[in-house]
């Protein structure tokens, strides 16, 4: 029975991959992913067959990871973080429904949520909801319901894919919706670059956050009524009585 294993390689450093995530891609014969993630691994595997491609042409590589396990090759899909968080593992399995003969395997990765609020101190001790400002192939009208949603209910909210060149408006925006159930002055905080060359952090209000700009390579962090900063970190208190 051939195999597709998808990987998450967390933010894509040899440390901050699990040893599960090394192990599937020191095992497989051809590694498939987007350019810019497999630049990251490359030089730790540099003996591996690869097959890779630029963003949006996510259906040709799938398809081309498919292509090979069905060759009998070994094929692990390389993705940022986790595979089956904003990745590969739902459409190779979309690919293979009608198809026997290949399994799938799905190997965890360190997400962006997880990596960024470790940076910036505990945000996500409580209840957060995770929502991408990405709408490529989200409707922004189901973006806007999810973040008045998670507002609402006062969740921590991670936004991922907060901006690009074409998407400049879109935190405004945001802030714009969550400013409806979260006061100006909500704890705020901007990671870039996690575990890469210029990784950075910032603390701000949730004002101040909608005056900002970001970019694909940025995490946001929204905090809820119970954030608040302590020796510098952002710190969603769990409730404890600690007098």
């Amino acid at each position: 029975m051939s195999e597709i294993r998808i990987v998450g390689i967390g933010p894509g450093r040899s440390d901050g991959m699990t040893l599960e995530a090394i192990r599937a891609l020191e095992e497989a014969d051809v590694i498939v992913g987007y350019d810019v993630y497999v630049d990251l691994i490359r030089p730790q595997f540099p003996d591996k067959i690869y097959l890779t491609s630029a963003m949006r042409r996510e259906v040709e590589r799938c398809r081309a990871a498919v292509a090979e396990a069905e060759a009998g090759r070994r094929v692990a899909v390389v993705c940022s973080g986790d595979g089956g968080i904003y990745g590969m593992a739902s459409l190779i399995m979309q690919l293979l429904e009608d198809k026997t003969g290949v399994e799938v395997d799905v190997v965890p990765g360190v997400t962006a949520a997880v990596s960024g609020a470790a940076l910036l101190g505990s945000p996500l001790t409580g209840d957060f909801a995770v929502v991408s400002l990405s709408d490529l192939l989200t409707p922004w009208e189901i973006i806007e319901r999810r973040l008045l949603a998670a507002a609402q209910g006062d969740y921590v909210i991670c936004l991922y894919n907060p901006g690009s060149r074409t998407r400049t408006d879109h935190l405004r925006r945001a802030c714009d919706l969550m400013l409806r159930h979260k006061p100006p002055e909500t704890v705020c905080g901007i990671v870039r670059n996690i575990g890469r060359e210029g990784e950075s952090k910032r603390l701000l209000t949730l004002a101040e956050l909608r005056e900002t700009e970001v970019d694909m390579l940025s995490t946001v962090f929204v905090g809820n009524s119970q954030t608040r900063v302590i020796r510098g970190q952002m710190v969603t208190v769990r409730g404890y009585q600690i007098d």
